[in-house]
């Protein structure tokens, strides 16, 4: 099956390299800056372009992996083709592809990734839907060759999966950087908290996060808390982001 690709950011880039190392062939790669584009393309021997005009319209499958808002733009030019047509976002609608094309679906793998980090695609879920059986079929079978994870899910419950991976993967990752803050305004260095932050990204693995929950919130502990308020009093985001978060902690410990 030949497959076309659109889009050339993070998502697209591990996407890319995923297919090609389990030997499907990715024929084309679009995107508007032909730069990035090309980087991509080159490193899976494939066609570089940045104009839709020109794009396969026999190829078995077109994976669009850009940002949201522009998805739908993307599908419009898409109508002539012939293949299923997929996008890799966890909160659009297959609506907005299956309103353009012939054949939609979603492909979506549950995971944060960034260029400069390689990952490991057999354990990374994917989530996929299409608007018929068989349809669903061929990207089982192409998720099955990516990943041992593959669930099928509609729309609206990878809606709230997208969210709950917000909670769980950016959120942390803003706390990790307004730590970083904290110490870098004291001296610290964030070598410090690696093995903290490991640790405790280990312990959920193995157990459900609110029976690991520990700190000073979850035991009441009033006279430590308001002492990390004081330190925060010149800081009012990180004030108010610590009270918010505390006062959370104690109500699901309740």
């Amino acid at each position: 099956m030949e497959i076309v690709l659109l889009g050339s950011g993070n998502v697209a880039t591990h996407l890319a390299k995923a297919l090609k190392a389990k030997g499907e062939n990715v024929v084309q790669v679009y995107s508007p800056n032909l730069v990035n584009g090309k980087l991509l393309a080159d490193s899976i021997a494939a066609e570089a372009i940045d104009d839709l005009n020109v794009i396969k319209t026999d190829a078995g499958l077109y994976i669009i992996s850009v940002k949201d808002d522009a998805i739908e733009s993307i599908a419009e030019g898409l109508k002539a083709v012939s293949g299923l047509v997929v996008h890799t976002s966890g909160t659009t609608d297959i609506k907005v592809l299956s309103a353009q094309v012939k054949k939609a679906g979603v492909f979506y793998p549950l995971q944060t990734f960034s260029k400069a980090k390689e990952v490991d695609f057999d354990r990374i879920p994917l989530c996929i839907e299409a608007t018929d059986a068989d349809q669903l079929e061929v990207l089982h079978k192409l998720a099955a060759k990516l990943s041992q994870q593959v669930y099928e899910l509609d729309g609206e419950k990878r809606k709230v999966l997208h969210l709950a991976a917000v909670f769980a993967c950016n959120f942390p990752n803003h706390l990790y950087a307004l730590a970083n803050q904290v110490l870098q305004q004291n001296g610290l260095s964030f070598e410090i908290i690696r093995p903290l932050i490991a640790e405790t990204a280990d312990k959920v693995m193995t157990n459900l996060p609110e029976n690991v929950q520990t700190g000073p919130a979850v035991r009441a502990d009033e006279t430590t808390m308001n002492k990390h308020l004081s330190m925060l009093k010149d800081m009012p985001e990180l004030h108010e982001i610590y009270q918010t978060l505390s006062n959370s902690i104690k109500l699901m410990s309740k």
